[in-house]
């Protein structure tokens, strides 16, 4: 029997892990701190293929700016002196155009297609959780705040994705979280949501249960591969297998890079908290001009927003919280945001073209699986069922060619 190491215990990594036991291989899985201890934890568990799509568009070059000067803006770049952040800024503004847009959305439309079947299968399998269905309640205040959301929907629509879309004129019935200022109110139906922190973990469980060997506590320090890949770990021990994979989200160029890939991973830090409600708010509601996602999580209800490009390893920012809670504020109506529970910081991995990091390095059976940017939770069992297809049999699938971590 084969042997794979995957490096990371959030999403991506064990469902690459899930899939190899699917075929055949053994498996031990590595995390420095735990399962979905990463970004796979505070998120807004959006299973939602028709808005998964390029965070470059042509808005960034009036909303960048002004987001620069707006410290409740939900795009955050700190002032500092660091080439590295400032040369990826510029590639991914350069991203920034519809022929841009086009092109990305081309490529991420076959994962998207897979995204909601691949779910599925986990379930069959035996992981014991679940997900669920919108409808999504998407909120304005003014209907020319509605342009930008309205334009990505038909794109999505014209690269080929069923998105059924309608204007709802009762929409406090759906979501009566929402405040008398929202006044055009949309329905998107064809996605779904789920609570990704006991989904990821129940994901463990299962490779567990089905024999892989789980180590947490302890990081890999190198990885490097001459007839077989070896990984170093932070105790000095060393281990050997047919294959490795690395899923570490923002902290992968640590251990790519030197591997070949060159692509830049910044991390794109998002933060969350719940809150309680009033009324129960069963569906999932989405404020695009604040850039806000919100979703029910265990009888309360997650608001997730901001992008704040920073190092994954720099403090929790409480500043990026009130940012949130500054956007929201009158939009809302019937819930205590000064009362919040969960606060969170997570790492997202984002790439200047917006494609994600899935295949085969430079090093002989070493393999990477990331820069998913805002997409890993949605597009993680796809990725892990199509990289442990590449991974035993060397065929890679259409829907990742594009993903090439050597572009």
């Amino acid at each position: 029997m084969t042997r794979t190491i995957v490096v990371g215990a959030g999403m991506v990594g064990l469902a690459t892990a899930w899939h190899l036991q699917e075929r055949g291989v053994e498996v031990t899985v590595i995390d420095r701190v735990g399962i979905a201890a990463g970004s796979s934890w505070g998120n807004a568990g959006w299973l939602t293929p028709g808005k998964t799509i390029p965070l470059a568009d042509t808005g960034l070059w009036t909303y960048g700016p002004k987001a620069l000067l707006d410290p409740d803006a939900a795009l955050h770049i700190p002032f500092r002196v660091d080439a590295g952040l400032w040369s990826f800024l510029a590639r991914f503004a350069a991203h920034g155009t519809n022929r841009a847009w086009d092109r990305t959305m081309a490529s991420l439309t076959p994962i998207d297609k897979l995204a909601l079947e691949c779910f599925d299968e986990l379930l069959d399998g035996g992981v014991k959780s679940w997900t669920r269905e919108g409808p999504f309640v998407i909120g304005f205040k003014r209907a020319a705040d509605s342009k930008g959301f309205l334009r990505e929907v038909e794109g999505v629509i014209r690269h080929g994705q069923d998105v059924p879309f309608e204007r709802l004129q009762n929409p406090r019935e759906l979501a009566p979280v929402l405040s008398d200022a929202v006044t055009h109110v949309y329905r998107l139906d064809g996605q779904r949501f789920f609570e990704p922190a006991p989904f990821v973990e129940a994901l463990g469980h299962a490779v567990v249960e089905r024999g892989a060997e789980l180590l947490t506590g302890v990081e890999v320090t190198d990885v490097s591969s001459t007839r077989r890949p070896v990984v170093t770990l932070s105790n000095g021990e060393r281990m050997e297998a047919d294959s490795v994979v690395i899923a570490t989200g923002a902290w992968m160029p640590k251990l790519a890079r030197k591997l070949g890939v060159r692509t830049r991973v910044q991390a794109g830090r998002g933060y969350s908290f719940t809150v309680a409600t009033e009324q129960p708010q069963e569906h999932p509601v989405y404020l695009p001009f604040q850039r806000i996602a919100c979703t029910p999580y265990q009888g309360r209800f997650r608001i997730a927003g901001t992008m704040e490009f920073r190092s994954p390893d720099e403090p929790f920012q409480p500043r990026r919280v009130q940012a949130i809670i500054a956007q929201v504020r009158e939009m809302f109506q019937g819930i205590d945001l000064d009362d919040r529970q969960d606060e969170w910081m997570g790492s997202r991995p984002v790439t200047p073209d917006g494609l994600p990091l899935v295949g085969a390095t430079q090093a002989p059976n070493v393999y990477v699986a990331g820069g998913h940017g805002m997409w890993g939770i949605v597009l993680g069992p796809a990725t892990g069922k199509l990289l442990a297809e590449q991974i035993t049999t060397g065929r890679i699938h259409p829907a990742i060619e594009p993903f090439d971590p050597l572009r």
